[in-house]
This record gives structure tokens, C-alpha cells and sequence, in this order.
């Protein structure tokens, strides 16, 4: 670690680290194209911003990090990168599910995984399963993930309970009974929204949870994305004042 990072590391305050992290990681088509090499390169080297970012998150004490994979709209790219894609996620399970077990990480896939093929669903609930009991960072992976395909699909399941309990469509849909059937159900909601590549948009990404976040943007690409770029994110984070809509306390009380 550098002199740089470990200035970063010892800037960050304990007591106040976001609980929840999500990241929109982007920037891996412009990486490789940079570079001369094929989108699929800028994929693969994103892997090592994923070891590293989940390494951090572990040695601060995060509670939760949710990162987006693959969205929905996401099928609309060529063929061969959405094959490439699946394969990587299959061969980055495959090779790094020992150490994320060892290192105490719970993992979960969040989305509609039913769509995707049975050989990245069997890797997929292997490593849910082998990872269930663990008690270190709750380490969520948007795969074929829609924020409004997942309030769609919350709205709809209450729907389905309501026909056998007649007193939920008297009682009418709250927030907490809409939280209650999200995919991320359980979990607090992020405290801090991670984008790179310099992007100003939320596409589609836990669009209910990320309600009061937090946001930082960052133009670095995600394939350089280390950790110390979480430092900076973490300690942005703590300069601010959250208010949830709220006023500020100096001017509330005037």
C-alpha cells in the first residue's frame, strides 16, 4: 500500500463508515478501446477492481456492498460480449469463491437470475450456498438487474399475497410492506452510491433504496477503480451533513 493510500486510510473515521456501499461500475468498454484492445479486455480487468474493492470493504468493516453486473438493458449488446460476460462471471466464481468464503463473505445475487443460463445459475447457487452461514460483508451482485422491473415485481407479488389475505388489500400498500418485497429486503438501504467513469445517472440501479444516498462520481474507468479511490469515496461521504429532507440544525433552530 502507498504512502497515499495509508494517508487515506487513516483519514477515514470508524465510527462513521456508510453501513451500505453500491457501485455502478462503468467505464470498461472505454478502457479497453483506450488501450486498442477489444471491450472484452476492459471486462476482464474489471475483475481485479472487484478483488479489490471487496478486499477494502472487508478490512473497513462494511456492513454491505451491492454491485451492478448486468442490467436488463444490457441484452441488447452483441451477442458474443454477453457470452464473454456470463463466462467471466462463471470463471470469477469459480476461481475466487474459496477466498471469498475464507475471508468470511456472505454472497447473493440480486435480479431476475431465473433468466440466465443454468450453467452461471448452478455457479450462482453454489456460491450462495457455500456463503450463507458467513457473518463479514454481505456482498450483493446485480445480475439482469432493473430497479422498476424490481418494484414491478414487489407490487406484484403483495398483489398475489392480498388474494389469500383479503386484510392486506384492506390495509392498502405501504412502504415498509413494498420494502419488505425487494430484492435487497433485510438489508439497509445504501448510504453511499459509487458511479465511475464520470457518468452523472443512476441508470436503473436500486432506484427505491438509493432514495436519500449519497453520490459519488468519479472519472476514473472501473478497471482502475482501487482502493484507494473507495478512501476518497468514504471520506467525501463523511464530510457531509445528511439531512433525509431535512433542514440543517443551525437553520431549523432559528
Amino acid at each position: 500500500m502507498s504512502e497515499r493510500d495509508l494517508d487515506l486510510l487513516g483519514a477515514i473515521d470508524p465510527r462513521a463508515l456508510p453501513a451500505h456501499i453500491a457501485v455502478i461500475m462503468d467505464g470498461n468498454g472505454r478502457w479497453a478501446r483506450r488501450r486498442g484492445l477489444p471491450r472484452v479486455a476492459g471486462h476482464r480487468a474489471g475483475i481485479q477492481a472487484v478483488r479489490d474493492i471487496l478486499e477494502a470493504a472487508g478490512e473497513l468493516g462494511i456492513g454491505v456492498l451491492t454491485l451492478y453486473a448486468f442490467s436488463t438493458e444490457n441484452w441488447k449488446r452483441p451477442r458474443a460480449e454477453i457470452r464473454t460476460l456470463m463466462e467471466l462471471l462463471r470463471e470469477y466464481l469459480a476461481r475466487e469463491l474459496d477466498a471469498i468464503h475464507r475471508n468470511n463473505v456472505r454472497f447473493r445475487a440480486i435480479g431476475d437470475t431465473g433468466a440466465l443460463s443454468d450453467a452461471v445459475q448452478t455457479e450462482l447457487e453454489r456460491a450462495i450456498d457455500r456463503t450463507r452461514a458467513n457473518t463479514g460483508v454481505q456482498f450483493n451482485v446485480a445480475l439482469n438487474y432493473s430497479g422498476r422491473a424490481e418494484l414491478v415485481r414487489a407490487v406484484n407479488e403483495i398483489l398475489r399475497e392480498s388474494r389469500t389475505n383479503p386484510s392486506l388489500s384492506d390495509e392498502g400498500i405501504d412502504e415498509e410492506m413494498l420494502a419488505g418485497h425487494l430484492y435487497t429486503r433485510g438489508l439497509p438501504d445504501p448510504d453511499l452510491l459509487i458511479r465511475t467513469s464520470g457518468e452523472m445517472r443512476v441508470s436503473n440501479f436500486l432506484l427505491w433504496q438509493i432514495a436519500y444516498s449519497e453520490i459519488w462520481v468519479t472519472e476514473t474507468l472501473w478497471p482502475d477503480f482501487r482502493k484507494r479511490d473507495l478512501y476518497e469515496a468514504i471520506l467525501s461521504y463523511q464530510k457531509r451533513e445528511r439531512r433525509y429532507g431535512g433542514l440543517v440544525p443551525t437553520l431549523a433552530s432559528k
